[in-house]
């Protein structure tokens, strides 16, 4: 056996004894606690792994579509969406912009943050928007500027995480 081999064998010896004892990490995915993101780019894959290698389960192609993060693992979130479909996105396709897409059925969008004043108009199933504030089951909705209140059991998105 030369000096070499012993070598690697007692350092892979020593690697094993340490991750058996606990003593070093395998790398792996973290949890934070749940928050939301949104999509920063109209186009964003989500893959059934934390990696390019993985395959694409799902390409999103709408800026701004609200998801749960649930897990990181260095670059990766592990995020949810509001049909409940979990895959992996890269963190460069993710903002903190907070956001929310109106589910259920058509919705009021009114005047006053407690859900009064006048309806300044509906909304359909589907339709996002950036998510302000939430108090007293309302919260601030932006749909491309035009600003108002929506209930916040009618936004997914609007819960806590």
């Amino acid at each position: 056996m030369t000096v070499l081999s012993a070598l690697r064998s007692s350092a892979a010896f020593a690697a094993a004894a340490a991750l058996m004892l606990g003593l070093a990490q395998p790398l792996m995915a973290q949890s934070e606690g749940a928050y939301w993101v949104s999509t920063s780019k109209a186009k964003a894959n989500m893959r059934v792994g934390p990696g390019r290698d993985y395959r694409i389960s799902w390409t999103y192609v709408r800026k701004g579509v609200p998801l749960k993060v649930l897990r990181v693992m260095g670059g990766w979130r592990l995020v949810e969406d509001k049909d409940g479909s979990r895959g992996w996105i890269l963190q460069q396709f993710l903002n903190r912009e907070r956001s929310g897409i109106v589910t259920g059925r058509v919705s009021e969008i009114r005047a006053g943050k407690d859900g009064s004043g006048t309806v300044l108009w509906r909304v359909e199933p589907g339709v996002i928007g950036k998510l302000g504030e939430c108090e007293a089951q309302w919260c601030a909705f932006d749909i491309d500027g035009r600003k108002g209140f929506i209930r916040a059991d009618s936004v997914w998105g609007a819960q806590t995480p």
